[in-house]
């Protein structure tokens, strides 16, 4: 799966991950419905790191359609809600 993280680039995840990507989408998703500011931004954090070490970043000039998009690291609860399906963040 090609991952796009807002303002990073784009990094390759291999399907083998997507199990502990979307437990910490299912924790993000619990943290903003109930407003726990500080979870968010620690899970948000654990999200992103999870798919920079698990994912193989493409080189910058790759145009590769994304198929999930993350918000940027220092997104609000707000934009990252404007971003959600009833999924979360990851579908599935």
């Amino acid at each position: 799966m090609i991952v796009r993280i807002m303002g990073e680039g784009q990094v390759e995840v291999g399907d083998v991950h997507l199990a502990e990507l979307n437990k910490l989408d299912d924790e993000l998703l619990a943290e903003m419905e109930s407003g726990d500011e500080e979870g968010f931004r620690r899970t948000l954090g654990a999200l992103l790191g999870a798919v920079r070490r698990l994912g193989s970043p493409l080189p910058d000039d790759a145009l590769e359609p994304s198929e999930l998009i993350l918000p940027a690291p220092d997104a609000s609860l707000d934009e990252v809600r404007e971003m959600l399906s009833d999924d979360g963040l990851i579908p599935g």
